[in-house]
């Protein structure tokens, strides 16, 4: 067992604790065990595993403390111990010289308590920080100098000011906590206000801000009495008569979450599930009715809609008509869009502001993406050369991230179903987001998942032709399609014809790359290429059991940082095509050999040999 490279056990229904002896496998790089049932504390034996690269027990029932022991891992880059029952205060004494390689951090939904030990932030290699939903207490420092690009400390009991230098970051997010005194405006124009709402006492001024300030009280105080009393106010004044929603068949109305936007400046209301008078009227004027002279496009169901508010900020609509709305395939995934929307925020998927949902007028207000699709800017000559090779990357390591975000950050996992490039929208910045969740669906884990087809011709996996069950895989397929056209300029049908019927024939990689874009030259461009045709190339396997997991792409885009390559005209696809990487020792690829075969990641069937006596498996299917 001092062979093995991976362990990944996740979404399975794994009870017990965690062995110790995990301990003692010398060379392991990823260790996963998310979303199971396991209980107990955190081995410190683990502090052993001086190789380990990756670790993620999160969404399981793991209590205690976390241990000291974590620290001293050199080579660890991320570290996911969220949604848990973990408690008590992150560890103070660090060992900052060896934890130095640490990338991301992901604690949320635990019950960590004490002051957090700000000094973690200086990490120089730390992008990402997630602590939401704990316990923490003290106050930001008010000079930092932090290379991280997004933090997330909401729902905690932070005091003090809010610091300026949170403007070096990309995204931050300090809702219900409490603090106070004076938030600067850039913050609020920067991050949005909804980003510092449930603190009662920290204000700013609305008049130079161009918002109202956070009007919600800290309802974990006072929820019932706000709520409803604001919901009576809309009530009172609502253009559509007052729509109280009944969310997609429930007989109950969820809990009402209202953040309100300053009327006079023409600014919709971020309302869910409810919609006030003054909004509907903002976008009535700002398409003038839904003129045709606004409609940008149409989609599966309904139209798109570019509105400029009295604001200045420009939205999109998704609008979906009278007659669709009669049709109940329409009308569910309209509903279905606007509450997977609601519930999930990344910055490479598409922003919600908000919905109606009148059976005589529904709609949804998107962020607006300029640029608008992937698959119109493949097509176009001119905005193809602009989109060069970095930014191809770059849009790749965006939707790989989103995907990633949805199959393994949301309780329960959601499937997207239809990942295109056009459903892939790019900004001004040519930076991606997935659209579309009109098809999505929860993936529940205790049930078959049992399906009609959904999707896009070209894009969908081939198992989906004989079995109507979901997966995360059928997703995976779909991204791998979206990068090799990216890459390739043009959907790789036929390539995707000649490798299934002559996998072994040497294509270079060089003839089939965009002919639009001179060939990448510089060596680090040239990897991010190469990995990402070699992870494309995994992901399109026919065995939806060989292929990768959004997870395991993110973190192979990290891993290949540091890994080298020949040049570009000296590499074959075929010579691409890596063995695969799983888990479970019944599982056999589409060219016959099992997924154990592969050296470095199981060089043994762990139900017989691995010392796991803890363990309690049940394989889902």
């Amino acid at each position: 067992m001092n062979t093995l490279v991976n362990l990944d056990l996740s979404s399975n229904h794994i009870s017990g604790s965690i062995p110790s002896e995990i301990g003692n496998l010398k060379i392991l790089e990823h260790l996963v065990l998310r979303s199971n049932r396991l209980t107990g504390q955190i081995p410190p034996t683990l502090g052993n595993l001086t190789t380990l690269v990756n670790l993620n027990l999160s969404s399981n029932h793991i209590s205690g403390f976390i241990p000291l022991q974590l620290s001293v891992i050199p080579s660890l880059k991320f570290l996911d111990l969220s949604s848990n029952q973990l408690r008590g205060p992150i560890p103070f004494t660090l060992n900052f010289y060896t934890w130095s390689s640490l990338m991301r951090l992901y604690l949320q939904n635990n019950s960590l308590s004490d002051i957090f030990p700000w000094k973690i932030l200086d990490l120089p290699l730390l992008q990402t920080v997630d602590l939401s939903r704990n316990r923490i207490s003290g106050k930001i420092p008010t000079q930092s100098e932090w290379y991280l690009s997004t933090l997330d400390l909401s729902h905690n009991i932070l005091s003090g000011t809010v610091p300026s230098s949170l403007l070096l970051l990309e995204d931050v997010d300090l809702s219900y906590n409490a603090l106070e005194g004076e938030l600067l405006c850039e913050l609020v124009i920067q991050f949005g206000s909804e980003r510092f709402v449930g603190n009662p006492d920290l204000h700013y001024t609305s008049t130079l801000c161009g918002a109202s300030p956070p009007v919600m009280k800290n309802h974990r105080h006072h929820p019932p009495y706000y709520i409803i009393g604001l919901g009576v106010s809309l009530l009172a004044f609502s253009l559509i008569g007052g729509i109280v929603l009944y969310i997609f068949g429930k007989t109950k109305v969820k809990k009402v979450e209202i953040e309100l936007m300053d009327n006079k400046h023409g600014d919709i209301f971020r309302i869910w599930n409810y919609d006030g008078n003054m909004a509907y009227e903002n976008i009535i004027k700002a398409t003038n009715d839904f003129d045709v002279s606004y409609c940008i496009g149409t989609g599966g169901y309904g139209s798109v809609y570019r509105a400029r508010l009295p604001s200045g900020k420009v939205v999109a609509l998704k609008k979906l008509h009278r007659l669709e709305g009669e049709n109940p395939n329409f009308d569910k995934s309209f509903r279905n869009e606007a509450d997977m929307l609601s519930k999930i925020r990344h910055r490479n998927i598409v922003k919600l502001f908000g919905f109606c949902l009148h059976k005589r007028c529904m709609f949804l207000i998107y962020e607006y993406m300029d640029r608008g699709s992937l698959f119109c800017i493949l097509r176009d000559e001119t905005e193809a050369v602009e989109l060069d090779w970095i930014k191809r990357v770059n849009l790749i390591k965006g939707i790989a991230s989103a995907l990633s975000y949805l199959h393994y950050d949301c309780d329960p996992p959601i499937i997207h179903r239809d990942v295109s490039s056009n459903n892939i929208l790019l900004n001004s910045q040519l930076e991606a987001t997935l659209s579309d969740f009109g098809t999505a669906r929860i993936l529940e884990l205790d049930s078959s998942n049992q399906t009609v087809i959904a999707g896009t011709f070209g894009y969908m996996a081939p198992e989906l032709a004989y079995t109507m069950v979901v997966t995360e895989k059928s997703d995976v397929y779909s991204f791998g399609v979206v990068v090799l056209e990216t890459l390739f300029g043009e959907h790789p049908q036929d390539f995707l014809s000649c490798i299934s019927s002559q996998p072994n024939e040497p294509i270079m990689l060089k003839d089939l790359l965009d002919a639009r874009l001179p060939p990448p030259t510089n060596p680090l461009v040239v990897r991010n290429v190469v990995l990402s045709t070699a992870l494309a190339l995994d992901c399109v396997n026919a065995n939806p059991k060989c292929r990768p997991t959004m997870q395991q792409v993110v973190n192979r885009f990290e891993v290949g940082r540091r890994e080298s390559t020949r040049p570009l005209h000296t590499i074959a696809v075929n010579q691409l095509v890596s063995p695969p990487v799983l888990s479970l020792p019944d599982q056999t690829c589409a060219d016959g050999t099992s997924s154990l075969s592969t050296i470095n990641e199981f060089h043994v069937d762990i139900s017989t040999t691995l010392p796991l006596s803890n363990f309690s498996i049940h394989v889902s299917t």
